[in-house]
């Protein structure tokens, strides 16, 4: 099973990362979906808000502009890339039940997230 989420977007301890962007060392595995339990696209980037506002605008992937997934659902830093990297391919492998159960344990209603990382 997935491990449990305290804050929707999340520092890997669980704690609050201070900023989005790509100041920081390290990576961000993050999750979009389309709609509360509808298509989902799990991703890694070194700057979070820059990766979010592509696909937000169409530019992201391929598969996200297809299916309209814009809407960031989750997201956790991770100190090394390698780290971020590995982590990303362990979530592409879950059961669709994982991710939704990792989405709602830190965000529940399925809130868009970008709204908060632009305060």
């Amino acid at each position: 099973h997935p491990p449990s989420s305290r804050t929707p977007i999340r520092e890997r301890d669980g704690t609050a990362p201070p900023r989005y962007h790509a100041t920081m060392a390290g990576a961000w595995v993050y999750t979009l979906a389309n709609r509360p339990n509808g298509t989902l696209y799990t991703g890694v980037t070194a700057d979070l808000a820059r990766r979010v506002l592509q696909h937000r605008e169409g530019r992201g992937s391929g598969f996200a502009r297809r299916h309209g997934i814009r809407r960031l659902v989750h997201a956790e830093r991770h100190d090394a890339v390698s780290t971020a990297i590995a982590r990303e391919k362990t979530m592409k492998r879950w059961r669709r039940a994982w991710k939704i159960a990792l989405i709602e344990a830190g965000n529940p209603d399925w809130q868009d997230l970008w709204d908060s990382m632009q305060a």
